[in-house]
């Protein structure tokens, strides 16, 4: 699954570079005849193969995503402050309360807390308010015959046809991520397969245009990655003086009876639950930024997506989405990153100091960008495009 961040991130990063293979048409024609026969093996007919393949022409532009995860090249601080904004953490409370009978069928059934099941559903695409635009069955087509990893994306380009093939979810429907994640939770064509259910009893396992199957579906994904009912997640710590960083990390689970002898408390500075249960310590930041102890549950949020920040915001949002309170300790660094509603207050700044920068919409794209990079420059600070609160307040003076 790709979050929304990654999604939208990747996409800027897309528009600053090009594409390292020309489309060769005869190339293209010849793979997709070689991917028939593998397409046969998943159940796929040939005429259905045909007739979902015969216009399909390659996008190289998706070649560019490759190597890039906004997860592990964004600072925390950064990729935080857009996931779980106060506008995010509104509008998952009110959706959450709109499906509440949903949400507590799916809990009762797969024995997942339901906020998470919505954490995910912001995170990924904003409750559904953004999938993707980009055709699954190019995107997967490109890159099944282009590239790197052509073997892990034959896979999924094979399970988006017969996902289409089966009738859950039509071609023109079947729109996503550059990597093939679609719908309300972004799930990949083979986690679909596996793990998407028909909650609303249609007779469909729709995640595109169903909320109910797609909520039901996540919660199922969740149970199957281990979660535990009733547990939580994690919370935020204090460490002692002179704690060992050596000894942090998600994998890294000892007793919690373990850490508390070593001096970790609970941030309000009580002592941690007497517990056998293992837990890691995670340090997102480093040693001088926030420290969490990490569950088996965090375990299974970070499955939907293989990167501790991402697992950490959907974490974060569903204890926000209970009244939680954001971190106590600050992020070590000076310049903290923007929420969506300051995005749109720096982009409306910049259009009136005369950059044309389109729409004023919180993403923050090539225009955007690169006016703030001119913006850097007049101001005396560190130019690289990064939109931060030292930017937005210097902006706001007149």
């Amino acid at each position: 699954m790709k979050s929304l961040f990654a999604v939208l991130a990747a996409t800027l990063f897309a528009a600053t570079t090009h594409a390292a293979e020309p489309a060769d048409p005869a190339r293209f024609a010849s793979c997709l005849s070689e991917l028939k026969v593998g397409a046969a093996g998943r159940g796929v007919s040939g005429p259905s193969y045909e007739r979902l393949t015969a216009s399909l022409v390659p996008d190289m532009k998706v070649l560019d995503f490759l190597d890039y995860q906004p997860e592990f090249r964004t600072p925390i601080w950064d990729y935080l402050s857009g996931l779980v904004d106060e506008e995010r953490v509104a509008d998952g409370k009110a959706l959450h309360k709109q499906w509440a009978e949903v949400l507590a069928a799916a809990s009762a059934r797969y024995k997942v807390d339901p906020a998470t099941v919505v954490a995910v559903w912001g995170v990924e695409s904003n409750f559904g308010r953004n999938f993707g635009q980009r055709p699954l069955l190019t995107s997967l087509s490109t890159l099944s015959c282009y590239g790197r990893r052509q073997a892990y994306f034959r896979g999924e380009f094979y399970d988006a046809l017969k996902i289409v093939d089966s009738g859950d979810v039509k071609a023109e429907q079947l729109v996503g991520s550059w990597a093939g994640a679609f719908g309300h939770t972004q799930f990949m064509p083979s986690t679909f397969l596996r793990l998407a259910v028909d909650f609303d009893g249609d007779g469909r396992r729709d995640l595109v245009g169903s909320i109910p199957d797609a909520l039901a579906s996540t919660a199922n994904f969740l149970h199957k990655a281990g979660w535990r009912e009733g547990e939580t997640w994690g919370y935020e710590v204090q460490l002692p003086a002179g704690f060992d960083a050596s000894q942090a990390g998600r994998r890294n689970k000892q007793a919690v009876a373990s850490w508390s002898a070593r001096g970790v408390k609970r941030i309000d500075g009580s002592p941690l639950p007497a517990s056998e249960a293992p837990a890691g310590v995670l340090l997102p930041a480093g040693p001088r930024g926030p420290a969490f102890l990490v569950y088996r549950n965090f375990d299974a949020i970070y499955g939907y997506n293989a990167a501790e920040s991402y697992a950490l915001a959907i974490a974060h949002l569903s204890d926000r989405l209970k009244g939680g309170q954001p971190f106590v300790t600050p992020w070590p660094t000076d310049d903290l990153g923007l929420s969506r509603a300051e995005r749109r207050e720096l982009q409306t700044l910049l259009i009136a100091r005369g950059h044309a920068i389109g729409t004023v919409d919180g993403m923050l794209g090539d225009a955007s960008r690169a006016a703030i990079r001119v913006e850097q420059q007049r101001l005396g600070h560190t130019v690289d495009g990064r939109a931060g609160q030292k930017l937005l307040t210097a902006l706001r003076k007149p």
